[in-house]
Formats: structure tokens, C-alpha cells, sequence
């Protein structure tokens, strides 16, 4: 006879700061008080409860950024969670900062794979038993260089490399505690989810991994996905949903005997408030309000951004403020790095940051007009049409400034027309273009290496912080309008 255990596991990840409720059709939906409930009643109703966090809980919010992620940390310290991984954005304020931050946890965070270049001494914690009603439950936190970039500025530090290099680090983790009787095992990682499938079907059966929860690509699944017979599940972005495994754990043979999964919407209805936890907010959330309620601007209605996996009112509109403010041929802003799906009328300073919340440095560099043709046809490759989250990892979408025009027919994979200014580009053309720090330093999102482009014209850096260009033109122009024009034009039939 089996000896079945039942281990309930709840897993969010991408918090990003989204600490509050939104009002939805006379509901409230989503923010910490009611996910916090809802993690609290299934602690209550539930004998053996894991809650797990899969990286990114930082960057996002005002809250976030005004006190450099310390505000999150006290936040994370009263939501409890039994184990969280790092996420690309866990590093945005710095690594001394967030060896500083991982010391205020109260909870452990661990990764796998973050190690000093001279000497391979990791700067985390590889792993994390959790020892619950007689099982040992391990979970290994995973990164890659391709995810967190941030490090290739800071020199002593290394990551793993890609996917297969991963597969072998959790190999060695697993080989080196088979002297420990681990019942259960799930990857912690933060590297989206189509390297979470590729990571799947290349671990070897024998090390007992059970799970992959994920986070970095803001995937949404109704059901898990299954690769090697490995469960990979993600819970969107934020805090409107959380996942839940319910599994019965054959503590014989270590394994799943049987499981359900669900992506449970975080709503009033069906979690209860954590009041300590509102009073907490309503802190910071005060002390923001006070600070940041001075008006920069104004448009002539909300411009939304409702998918950043397509060109948007709002994307068009900030990446012309970069681009007139920089006086440049064209701004690529980076669709991602715009966090709420509608701004204005009234444009607060608050509003601005919690849209645009990611800083850095802005790079000038030059492109011919062969290499703007071969990054907008590498960004319209199929990926970018497949279901939007199962692309998320895969494909990277720029919003454009004005004066930029393309047409694409899908079915044909045809670049009909590219224009810049109404004239069409020829391959010699040569174009002063602004990307953030990020692109500049990892062009494969744009299918080029920096070395080429560079032999047009070293890169330039032209601000060290991209929202202050930003703000600074949202202050010097009172009205802000969209100028309507279409960027992107893609037919699909």
C-alpha cells in the first residue's frame, strides 16, 4: 500500500509591486490584503501548506522604488512566503543593495547559479529543504545570463549561461543531497516559460525533479504543461491570481501519485482582507500619495496600453516624447517597460512612475537602414502571433516614434513597406536611434550584436536614468496629444 501524503502548494510570481486592489466591475481584484488573505485561510484549512515566490517581487510601483525595494522586503516579511527565487529584477537597485535586502527577509531566498567570477562562490543559497509533516520538500532557485542581464555591468559577477548549463546545475544539486531522503523537488525559476520547457526536457529523470514553478514571462495557463512528464505551471503577473497544486506525495518512491491544479482569480468574494497587512499599505501608499500628487501633464484622454505585444496609444505617445526630447531619428522603447494599461487625462508624477517605473541608461547608436529592416522583421517573426504568453520568453516588442511606418503581411512573412518619414528605407540609410540599456546591451533581442553595429558608430550613452528624460518632457509640454498615426500594420489574412 502507498504512504500518500497530501502537500498543497500555493505559488505566485512577477509581483512587481502591485500591492493594491483595483476596483472591476463592482469587485475588488487583486492586491496584497486579499492575497495575503487567501494564503492565510488556505494555511488555516490545509495541514501541510508551502508558499513559494518566483522571483520578481520588486520594480513596478512607486511604493517599490521610492524606498529601493526595503518597503517590499517588509511588505514580503508579513506575506510570509516559505521560499522565494531572485528574478532579473531583484538586482535592479544594485547587487550590494540586494545582498543588503536579503539580509531584512525573514523568509529564504535562494538561487542556484549567481557566483563571484574569481573564486565560483555563489552569492545565494542554491536550495531550500522544507521540512513539513515528515516530508523534505527541496526547491532550487534557476536563473540564466539571458535573463539576468542587469549583471554583465558588474563585472565580479557570473550567471549560468542558458538552459543546458542549468539543466547540469540542478544536476549537481540533486546529486549532492541524494544522501538526504528528499520525498519532493521543484525548480524555483525565474527564466520564462518556453526555457522553462526546454529546461524540462533536459533534466535527467533520475534526479527526481517534480515541479517547475516559473515567473518571467507573465504566462497565464489554465492548465499546467507538461514536458518529461514534469508539471510546468506560472500565475500570470501581479496579484490578481495565485496558483495552487493540491498533490498526494508518494513519500515512498518520492514522487507525484496524483495532483490538481488551479490559477484562482484573487478577488473579494473569495479571499478574505489581511487588515495588518492594509495598514502596512496604507503607509506607504500615504506617504506617496503626499509626495508624488504634483500634476506633470496632461492628455487629451487616457491612451492605454492594454497588450505589450502590440503597438499601443500610449506606446506610441511616450516613445515620441523620447524621441523629440533626445531630437533623434527614433526611440525603440521597450513595450515591456510600460507597467499599467492606461494613463491620464491628469498625468501626477505618481501616475508616471507607476507606468514607467524601470530606470537606466538611454544609448544612442546608428543603425542602416538594413540592420532597422532585419530587427523589425526578426520582431514580426511567428512567435510574436502565437498565444502571447507562450511567445513572451521568445520575442521582444518595441513601440515606435513618430515618423516610423511598416507593413507586414503575415501570411507571406513579407515586409511590404518600411518608411521612415514617409520615405521608404533604403539598405544604406543610416538612422540615429535611442534604445534603453537594456537592448544596447543584449541586441539579439533585436537579432544584431552590439559589435556590429558599432562599426556604423560607437554607442553613445544620453542619460543615465530614462525616466528623468521622460518626466522632464511631460513637464515642459502642458498638453500632451496622440498624433493618431499608425506605426506597426500588420495583415494577418
Amino acid at each position: 500500500m502507498k504512504n500518500l501524503k497530501k502537500l498543497t502548494i500555493l505559488h505566485s510570481n512577477d509581483l512587481h509591486g502591485d500591492f493594491t486592489a483595483e476596483q472591476v466591475d463592482e469587485k475588488l481584484v487583486g492586491g496584497i490584503s486579499h492575497l495575503s488573505g487567501y494564503v492565510n485561510k488556505v494555511r488555516s484549512e490545509e495541514k501541510n501548506v508551502i508558499y513559494a515566490v518566483a522571483g520578481d517581487m520588486f520594480r513596478g510601483s512607486v511604493i517599490d522604488s521610492e524606498f529601493q525595494g526595503v518597503s517590499t522586503i517588509q511588505i514580503m516579511n508579513l506575506l510570509a512566503p516559505d521560499v522565494v527565487t531572485l528574478g532579473n529584477h531583484e538586482v535592479d537597485y544594485g547587487l550590494a543593495h540586494l545582498l543588503f535586502l536579503e539580509k531584512c527577509a525573514t523568509f529564504p531566498i535562494i538561487n542556484a547559479n549567481m557566483y563571484l567570477k574569481h573564486n565560483g562562490v555563489r552569492l545565494f543559497k542554491s536550495h531550500y529543504i522544507k521540512e513539513i509533516d515528515g516530508m523534505r520538500v527541496m526547491f532550487i532557485g534557476i536563473l540564466t545570463e539571458e535573463v539576468l542581464n542587469a549583471t554583465k555591468t558588474q563585472g565580479l559577477v557570473g550567471t549560468l549561461i542558458d538552459v543546458e548549463d542549468a539543466a547540469n546545475e540542478v544536476g549537481k544539486i540533486c546529486d549532492a543531497y541524494r544522501d538526504v531522503d528528499v520525498d519532493f523537488t521543484v525548480l524555483l525559476t525565474h527564466i520564462g516559460f518556453e526555457n522553462d520547457k526546454k529546461l524540462a526536457a533536459r533534466l535527467d529523470p533520475d534526479w527526481g525533479v517534480d515541479l517547475i514553478i516559473g515567473g518571467h514571462s507573465h504566462t497565464y495557463l489554465t492548465e499546467p504543461f507538461e514536458v518529461a512528464g514534469i508539471p510546468i505551471v506560472q500565475a500570470a503577473v501581479g496579484t490578481d491570481q495565485i496558483g495552487r497544486f493540491d498533490i498526494m506525495v508518494d513519500t515512498d518512491n518520492n514522487c507525484i501519485d496524483s495532483y490538481t491544479w488551479q490559477c484562482i482569480p484573487i478577488t473579494d468574494e473569495n479571499c478574505p482582507r489581511d487588515e495588518a497587512m492594509e495598514e502596512l499599505i496604507k503607509e506607504y501608499v500615504d506617504y506617496t500619495n503626499d509626495k508624488y500628487a504634483r500634476i506633470l501633464t496632461r492628455f487629451l484622454r487616457p491612451y492605454t496600453h492594454p497588450d505589450r505585444w502590440m503597438e499601443t496609444e500610449l506606446g506610441d505617445v511616450l516613445a515620441e516624447c523620447f524621441r523629440e526630447q533626445l531630437n533623434v531619428d527614433l526611440m525603440m522603447l521597450g513595450s515591456s517597460s510600460i507597467q499599467l494599461p492606461e494613463l491620464g487625462p491628469i498625468v501626477t508624477l505618481g501616475d508616471f512612475k507607476n507606468v514607467f517605473p524601470f530606470g537606466g541608461p538611454l544609448y544612442r547608436v546608428m543603425l542602416t537602414g538594413a540592420q532597422l529592416r532585419h530587427a523589425v522583421r526578426f520582431m514580426l517573426r511567428d512567435e510574436a502571433f502565437c498565444n502571447v504568453d507562450s511567445a513572451a520568453s521568445k520575442t521582444t516588442w518595441f513601440q515606435f516614434s513618430k515618423g516610423f511606418y511598416c507593413e507586414y503581411d503575415k501570411p507571406t512573412h513579407t515586409l511590404i513597406s518600411l518608411k521612415m518619414n514617409g520615405k521608404e528605407v533604403s539598405d544604406d540609410d543610416l538612422f540615429s536611434v535611442v534604445m534603453q540599456n537594456y537592448y544596447y546591451l543584449n541586441m539579439k533581442a533585436l537579432d544584431l550584436s552590439r559589435e556590429e553595429v558599432e562599426k556604423n558608430k560607437k554607442g553613445i550613452k544620453v542619460a543615465t536614468e530614462a525616466p528623468n528624460v521622460l518626466e522632464e518632457y511631460l513637464i515642459a509640454h502642458p498638453v500632451i496629444e496622440y498624433d493618431g498615426m499608425p506605426r506597426v500594420v500588420i495583415h494577418m489574412d
